[in-house]
C-alpha cells in the first residue's frame, strides 16, 4: 500500500462560527472513523494559524529564521491526513470524502517511498 497526504486547504482569517463549525467537525470524525474502520488510517493533524509559523533557511552553517509563512496567500495548509491507500483512485476517493466534510478544497499527493518509517 502506498501512503498519501491529504492537505486540507483553509481560506485565511478567522474561523467559522460553532455552528458552521460544529457540523463540519462531526462530518470530519466521520470521515476519520471510516478511514480507520477500513485500516487507511495513518495520522491526522490540525495546524495552529500561519501567523504562529517560524520558517528557518539554511545560511552556510547558520540558520535564518523568519516570523510567518513562506509565501503569502489568501489560503494556507489548516490541517492534514497521512493515509494508506491502494493506489491514487482510491486515494482520490478519501480525498472527495474529505473535501465534503470539510467544505475545503483537499490536495491528495503521494509520499515518496519509506519517508513515514
Amino acid at each position: 500500500m502506498k501512503e498519501y497526504l491529504l492537505s486540507i486547504y483553509q481560506p485565511d482569517g478567522e474561523p467559522p462560527a460553532p455552528e458552521v463549525l460544529d457540523p463540519i467537525m462531526r462530518e470530519v470524525e466521520a470521515v476519520n472513523a471510516e478511514l480507520r474502520a477500513a485500516g487507511a488510517w495513518v495520522f491526522a493533524g490540525g495546524l495552529h494559524p500561519p501567523s504562529t509559523a517560524t520558517v528557518v533557511r539554511s545560511a552556510g552553517e547558520d540558520a535564518l529564521m523568519t516570523d510567518g509563512p513562506y509565501v503569502e496567500g489568501k489560503e494556507h495548509i489548516g490541517g492534514f491526513t497521512v493515509i494508506r491507500a491502494e493506489d491514487l483512485d482510491a486515494a482520490l476517493e478519501w480525498g472527495r470524502k474529505l473535501a465534503r466534510a470539510t467544505t475545503l478544497p483537499i490536495e491528495v499527493r503521494p509520499l515518496q517511498e519509506g519517508s513515514c518509517g
